[in-house]
């Protein structure tokens, strides 16, 4: 009889665990507690509208990730940048030097000088900036869409063309010849913006080793357009420039960019250089770092308001779902490290080409089915507890499973014995309990919700996981009556905005009644304190006028449909101290094992630490028991990257 195994959960996490234990040919039972797959990531209707609850993206280093989607026969339903390449938007004022070593940083004006008043144009003021790619819950904004939980991710895009030779709103001229420099411009011909010469400043600072390097491995642009706007209503220059790298070896392939990065002066470009170096000799996994913020470690190294804005909150926020201030140096660094300081295309952007429904829930779904697995949906697990005593004295395990840190599984680690069982107790419906019978238990829900299901004695501070605190991620979608953003997506710095999609094609809108020539576009504001618990009117007040100033288009466009998706606890809060509290995948119950992206995988809470989470557990799992396999979570997708 083989062994038997229980995941509870069906996210990323638990889907990942519950695979690879079938194909190391145990019996396997997935218990989650809706309707579908996916967990924090998957979509939702409304109406006509397949929506996914919140911008999911990740990127060419989440090897784990990839392993997922090739395991769920889903690779085809995926895009990969062939090279990085985002369009940033500031809407503030110019930076000093910034596109042309000599220029001066103005104030925000009007083409024509000052309104009729005499009052210069006001800036909207600076707001924290991120990538979407944290996996974040949402409820359907209380705007009356229903109550169906909600959440972010997914489109398509290939290689260059992420900037075509118009601007980002769709109201220039799609013939529109490139500015200074190669550059596209970003035009607004009704409103008569014009280019700018672009930055000349090339040097190419940083170098080393493959796998440290300095200046050259952080994000840049090439370039950039300065657009001023004729018009009666007071509004800030908006410049353009390019997060993109070239076809070199690190550092090389993003120093160009960065030395004419139009966001930033060239002293503070040059000062990033400076950083990237010592970034490069920290150790992610070292526990001292884990006790200090980034936003400090990076002012002793001379980084301004500015630039921590401009470039390091850019990625950092997109990827930690909190601002340097607020993030833990150790994650920080492995963010970095990873992502800009280890390959050339570490940092390629993939999306999802289809609503996330359909990688998550269906094709996830086919796969379990497949590997003979029996999912209970709208099943909740609701104790475990041991059904045999274990045989034989229980000890540390002193091998880890591969891919952990030794400090990761220390302390924490037990070898279940061979006479071990569990029964997890599971409600199916109204006075309906079933029990299930396990060797082997799972347990990849959210933190809480895994101090509830875990037996007594699985920790040593069961305490901890109640200290592990969380982010909110808040998106915000609008369907205008015309086109009104001609790029798959762009970053706004400068602005409440964070990131606008073009979620048209993927969400089935043209294929709606009425709708061929409607444009849906979502924003993705991650970090979202400040603005998680405002009402949707209060929402729409701040969000439609400022997308009015960032594209031109939407002034004239209707809104035909507004409506927003949050969750308050999306992410765990990647603050310093907060390695500490993460547990590692083993537990001191014997056959007991955590996943989910809280837990200590070294990563922040992405789809690729929810899915190595599942991975380390399943390792754990076969290790312990004896069973072969051929994982590799380090490695596991790299050969299809």
């Amino acid at each position: 009889m083989s062994d038997r195994a229980v995941v509870v959960g069906g996210g990323l996490a638990g889907t990942a665990a519950a695979l690879a234990l079938a194909d190391a040919g145990l019996t396997v039972t997935l218990v989650e507690g809706r309707p579908r797959l996916g967990g924090l990531a998957f979509s939702f209707k409304r109406g006509d509208l397949t929506v996914d609850n919140g911008q999911h993206v990740f990127l060419r280093c989440c090897t784990a990730y990839q392993w997922f989607l090739d395991r769920i026969s889903a690779r085809d339903l995926v895009t990969i940048q062939d090279r990085l390449d985002v369009p940033v938007l500031d809407a503030g004022p110019a930076a000093p030097g910034a596109g042309d070593p000599g220029a001066r940083r103005k104030p925000a004006t009007l083409a024509a000088g000052p309104d009729r008043s005499g009052r210069e144009a006001a800036d909207t003021g600076r707001r924290r900036t991120a990538m979407p790619n944290q996996p974040g819950a949402a409820g359907v904004g209380d705007d009356g869409a229903s109550g169906v939980p909600s959440e972010r991710r997914g489109i398509a895009v290939s290689g260059d063309g992420l900037l075509p030779d118009a601007g980002l709103d769709g109201s220039g001229d799609e013939g529109a010849a490139a500015g200074a420099g190669g550059e596209p411009n970003l035009r607004d011909r009704p409103d008569g913006i014009r280019p700018a010469p672009a930055g000349r400043f090339r040097r190419l600072l940083g170098g080393g080793r493959r796998g440290g390097q300095g200046l050259g491995v952080l994000l840049g642009g090439t370039g950039g357009a300065v657009l001023e706007e004729a018009s009666s209503q007071a509004a800030g220059r908006l410049r353009l420039g390019r997060l993109r790298r070239a076809a070199l070896p690190v550092p090389l392939h993003l120093a160009s960019s960065l030395a004419s990065y139009p966001h930033l002066s060239l002293l503070e470009r040059a000062s990033v250089g400076r950083a990237a170096l010592a970034l490069r000799g920290l150790d992610p996994m070292d526990p001292a770092l884990d006790d200090v913020d980034f936003a400090s470690w990076l002012r002793e190294r001379g980084q301004s308001a500015r630039t921590i804005e401009a470039l390091w909150d850019l990625v950092g926020i997109a990827t930690l779902n909190a601002t340097a201030e607020h993030a833990s140096l150790g994650l920080a660094a492995m963010v970095f490290k990873t992502g800009l300081l280890s390959d050339p295309g570490a940092a390629d952007i993939g999306w999802a080409s289809v609503p996330l429904g359909e990688l998550h829930d269906t094709r996830a779904r086919a796969a379990l089915d497949k590997a003979a697995v029996r999912t209970i949906l709208r099943g909740r697990a609701t104790a475990v507890t041991r059904t045999a005593p274990p045989t034989g004295a229980p000890g540390h395990d002193p091998v880890p499973e591969r891919g952990l840190r030794p400090e990761t599984a220390a302390g924490s680690a037990a070898v279940p014995s061979a006479g071990a069982r569990w029964q997890v107790a599971v409600e199916t419906g109204p006075g309906r309990t079933e029990l299930l019978d396990a060797d082997v238990v799972v347990i990849a829900v959210p933190q809480r919700e895994a101090h509830e299901l875990l037996p007594g004695g699985a920790l040593e501070d069961p305490g901890a996981l109640l200290k592990i605190g969380t982010a909110p991620i808040l998106n915000v979608h609008v369907v205008y009556d015309r086109k009104v953003l001609r790029q798959p997506f762009f970053a706004a710095i400068g602005s409440p905005v964070q990131w606008v999609f073009d979620r048209t094609e993927h969400s089935g809108m043209k294929d709606s009644p009425g709708a061929e020539n409607s444009q849906y576009i979502a924003l993705s504001q991650s970090a979202a304190e400040d603005d998680i618990d405002l009402p949707v009117a209060e929402l729409r007040e701040k969000y439609l006028p400022e997308l009015e100033r960032l594209l031109p288009a939407a002034r004239g466009a209707t809104v035909k449909d507004f409506f927003v998706t949050r969750e308050r606890t999306a992410t765990f809060a990647p603050a310093p101290g907060v390695g500490r509290l993460r547990p590692g995948a083993r537990t001191r119950a014997p056959g007991i094992y955590l996943a989910g992206a809280w837990t200590a995988t070294g990563w922040p809470a992405t789809m690729e630490s929810a899915v190595r989470s599942g991975m380390h557990a399943a390792v754990a799992a076969l290790t312990t028991l004896g069973r072969p396999h051929d994982l590799d979570f380090e490695g596991v997708g790299r050969e299809s990257v």
